[in-house]
């Protein structure tokens, strides 16, 4: 006699939703060969949108701020600044290192575009330009005071740790990300402050940085 019981229907449907998933999840790893004359930029959003339609994690969530993947490969660092995505890419010897999100230059203060070298690495920095307007007992008078244009009270410089300049007074440094995907700084690349302590450490003095919009 045969002893196998037929199989359920609630188990059928267990099982056709893990066959999907499955699916879909090889469907995510799925990355298209660039077409003729089509920009790899443009290849990564076109199939960022394709992943976000089957309900693919096409982006990392906004809690996770920075990722550093492998300090052992070999060869230079460069770093790719993205202005519209508030993101910078590292590569290392040309092969993905890391990512982190970036807060550049609010409303007036614009990161300036353009290729660029780290010209100065110093770790305890403390700008000359902005910080606070602070009064007797250390009250703070104004929170975002320009230096020289503020008054009532002593200037202190806002502190800028792991200070990686790369042109003029602008630099990359850490400081806080209040909203990721969103610019927030005066003109200065912000960093997690973890991140910009690794890129201290592994960059050197003419480790090419390039600002896109």
């Amino acid at each position: 006699m045969n002893s196998r019981h037929p199989i359920s229907a609630r188990a059928k449907a267990c099982r056709l939703i893990l066959l999907a998933a499955v699916a879909g999840s090889a469907a995510c790893r799925h990355t298209p060969s660039l077409l003729p004359g089509e920009t790899l930029r443009k290849a990564i959003k076109v199939n960022q949108k394709t992943l976000e339609e089957k309900g693919c994690p096409a982006k990392p969530p906004r809690s996770q701020l920075f990722q550093w993947t492998d300090a052992t490969l070999p060869g230079p660092i460069s770093i790719t600044i993205d202005l519209s995505d508030q993101k910078a890419t590292i590569l290392r010897g040309g092969r993905p290192a890391g990512w982190t999100y970036v807060a550049t230059g609010k409303s007036g203060h614009r990161t300036t575009p353009g290729r660029f070298h780290i010209s100065e690495k110093v770790r305890d920095k403390v700008s000359t330009l902005w910080g606070q307007i602070v009064g007797s007992g250390g009250r703070v008078i104004v929170s975002d005071a320009r230096a020289g244009r503020d008054g009532g009270g002593r200037f202190v410089g806002a502190p800028m740790p792991y200070w990686m300049r790369i042109y003029g007074a602008v630099g990359m440094h850490a400081g806080p990300i209040p909203n990721p995907g969103n610019p927030a700084s005066h003109g200065c690349i912000r960093l997690p402050r973890a991140m910009a302590a690794t890129l201290f450490d592994f960059v050197e003095i003419g480790t090419p940085v390039t600002v896109v919009p």
